[in-house]
């Protein structure tokens, strides 16, 4: 059974989907985590937290790629 490490924590599902297909794209599984209740646009405190959460073993490499992403953000 694989563990699964915390990689990013985000009210905004659209960052969080792009991080997903990133990452996918890297062959890294993501699972999203989050206590939304979908026809409510609740976001207080940990209701509105969406997790991506990967395996520990691909958390090294996940945070490497999010930071490029990131780079590559405040760069455009």
């Amino acid at each position: 059974m694989d563990k699964w490490s915390e990689l990013l924590v985000s009210y905004d599902e659209t960052e969080v989907h792009l991080v997903k297909n990133i990452l996918d794209a890297e062959n890294i599984p993501v699972v999203i985590d989050s206590l939304k209740i979908r026809p409510y646009p609740v976001n207080i405190g940990k209701i509105g937290e969406i997790r991506i959460m990967v395996r520990a073993e691909d958390l090294k490499k996940a945070q490497a790629v999010l930071k490029i992403m990131k780079n590559l953000s405040e760069n455009a």
